[in-house]
């Protein structure tokens, strides 16, 4: 028997294992399982190049568990070691300024493993005792079997071993029994062993037996393995070898219970960098479905993290899917993909591949790109709004939909707008809406001038204005009930009434209507008046673009929470030409002092309002119930 030390240059690995790396100790699985893994592929290539004759039979990864003895087992049939190989492999760890690395990189489990080869070392973070008994497939080795307590020494002896290839056994700490719960195990092997490219089998398959009469019955263990990977998941095979009903069944597989995606891109790249995947652009109900770090990454098909920023440029985060690279290590740190030249090459590639995708649906189906626009948008939004190159890629394909749900390119709709909606200013005006019912009569008094109006009513349309306003030259967009519609697009300086208006001096009854208006919470109201003719609404309410705007922001973007916070304000704007107007002025009384006027009280004035708050969802709780009854008693 040979007895030695682990070579390390720190008193003891194992402690630092385990403090570090314990946040992170279910990765033991993944990397005990990868080795299993890398071994059986490598004999595959030693048998292809010829170098061993015999065939290579049943490769099959085992994983069991023993109860009784508190024991988890990986084996495999792969290439095996020799003593020499243990001692190389295994008791040799380069292990150099470990006190300085680990106090960089203590919060990064991935980092300290993948940076020193410790892939193994992790069945030290769940157990007290690990045993290695393992035979090379060269010719005439023996068997060998290798242990070691968590301390530095270990022990190294030949042993029986009658099959090529090794076994991992591991003595689970009494604070990690949790992994010899078998739904424990089937978690942590359907999250990191889920698509490995040998099989995986952890125990037999079950199936129900009953007794002679059929009426007890069991479970029973048969003898065909459960394999619980797929080890030809779709990103490995060709878009030519795949349907539409296999990318959809793979989706719901990774996202059971989701919608059918909207469609998917196949990432397919040998050079200068690997990488292949399938992106999928998810179906999302509401804005609670907007979750990011549903993309997850591989390496040669071993789970690596659903972590992709810095691989996926950050507005990709909100699509779903694999991708796999070989150019990105199986244990990345946070550090490495903010500096290494090949992972910023594929977030390119991945941002050009989604923008091509998307510009050929455009071109080749404009039909299908329409129907599915109030899917698709909050994605390309999201990319022009963060990324200044997207929006470039993206301005010849994003869609403007109005409210009667025609869609037009930025380019079409400037030419249908150009020459009803230019102002005296020349700037383009481009009226919108953010709710078809609540904005049906302002909507309506546009199209009867011949306006056209955009239906703006997504998760992003409110920042989308400022982000076009910005980018299109001399234009402004202005929602529908931002003000009277004769103001709304400034043709002439005869529109300019304000001066006509002070020479009317309507003082007294702007006053009146203020004295009116009811109370409503972070809500406050000016009153003003405008001679708007005859055939307009006798009241109006509007609310400032700048304001509103503002408001909508702040509920989607940090740091302008101040605006939200602010009240609402309106402006009641009274048509002094509609005879309503006109009959509540002649009933004002001969003495129009400040007392006089708020001590005057004419039902029409407060269902004037109520009518106005009413057509805007204002009018609530007591005051509806009062207009009611008002409403009531002036139809008698």
């Amino acid at each position: 028997m040979n007895k030695g030390n682990i070579g390390v240059t720190t008193e003891n690995i194992f402690p630092v294992i385990k403090k570090f790396l314990y946040s992170d100790h279910d990765i033991f699985l993944r990397e005990i399982v990868s080795n299993a893994v890398d071994a059986t592929q490598k004999l595959k290539t030693i048998i292809q190049k010829g170098e061993m004759q015999e065939e290579a039979g049943d490769l099959t990864i085992q994983i069991s568990v023993n109860k009784d003895k508190g024991t988890l087992t990986v084996s495999d049939k792969g290439i095996g070691m020799t003593m020499e190989e243990v001692d190389k492999y295994i008791n040799q760890i380069a292990f150099s300024s470990a006190n300085d690395f680990l106090d960089k990189y203590k919060e990064d489990a991935n980092a300290i493993i993948g940076h020193f080869g410790l892939g193994f070392y992790s069945a030290f973070m769940v157990s007290k005792k690990v045993e290695v008994i393992t035979k090379s497939w060269k010719t005439d080795s023996k068997g060998v079997k290798w242990s070691c307590d968590g301390s530095p020494e270990y022990e190294m002896d030949e042993c029986d071993k009658a099959e090529r290839g090794t076994d991992i056994i591991m003595y689970l700490d009494d604070d990690c029994k949790e992994f010899l719960d078998e739904y424990k195990l089937k978690e942590l092997l359907n999250k990191y062993c889920h698509f490995l490219p040998t099989p995986i089998a952890f125990g037999r398959k079950k199936e129900w037996k009953t007794d002679k009469d059929g009426k007890n019955g069991k479970y029973v263990e048969t003898d065909e393995y459960n394999i619980i990977n797929d080890t030809t998941p779709i990103w490995t095979k060709k878009p030519s070898e795949l349907k539409d009903e296999d990318y959809t069944k793979f989706y719901q597989d990774l996202y059971p219970m989701s919608n059918e995606p909207l469609f998917w891109i196949h990432l397919n790249v040998d050079f200068p960098f690997h990488l292949t995947g399938v992106l999928y652009f998810p179906k999302v109900r509401n804005q609670f479905e907007l979750n990011k770090n549903k993309i997850q990454l591989y390496c040669n098909q071993v789970f690596v993290t659903s972590s992709v920023e810095g691989i996926v440029p950050e507005f990709l985060t909100l699509l779903h899917g694999v991708i796999d690279s070989p150019d990105i290590p199986l244990n990345v740190s946070r550090s490495y993909l903010q500096s290494d030249s090949n992972v910023k090459k594929i977030s390119t590639y991945i941002t050009k591949k989604v923008s091509d995708k998307l510009q050929s649906i455009f071109k080749q189906d404009r039909k299908q790109f329409e129907e599915k626009w109030d899917d698709i948008k909050i994605f390309i939004h999201y990319g022009m709004l963060s990324q200044e190159d997207f929006y470039d890629k993206a301005k010849g394909y994003v869609l403007l939909k109005d409210v009667d749900n025609k869609h037009f390119t930025l380019d079409e709709y400037q030419t249908l707008i150009k020459d009803q909606q230019t102002d005296k200013d020349g700037n383009l005006i481009y009226l919108y809406a953010q709710n078809k019912e609540n904005q049906y009569a302002y909507i309506a008094d546009a199209q009867k001038q011949g306006y056209s109006v955009l239906l703006l009513d997504g998760e992003l349309d409110s920042a989308m204005l400022g982000l076009f306003e910005q980018k299109i030259e001399k234009c402004r967009f202005l929602r529908v009930d931002s003000d009277s519609i004769d103001r709304l697009i400034n043709k002439s300086e005869d529109k300019d009434n304000s001066k006509d208006e002070k020479d009317k001096s309507p003082e007294p009854i702007s006053q009146v209507f203020k004295n009116c208006m009811p109370t409503l919470d972070k809500t406050e109201f000016n009153v003003e008046t405008r001679d708007l003719g005859i055939n307009s609404a006798p009241v109006i309410i509007t609310q400032s673009e700048y304001m509103r705007r503002m408001k909508d922001m702040a509920r989607i973007q940090q740091g302008m929470a101040f605006y939200g916070d602010m009240p609402d304000m309106y402006n009641l704007i009274l048509n002094i030409d509609h005879p309503l107007i006109q009959q509540v002025i002649t009933s004002l009384p001969e003495k129009q002092d400040e007392e006089s006027l708020k001590e005057f009280s004419n039902p029409l004035v407060n269902q004037l309002i109520d009518l106005a708050l009413l057509q805007n969802g204002m009018l609530k709780g007591e005051s509806l119930t009062n207009f009611i009854k008002r409403s009531i008693e002036l139809m008698k």
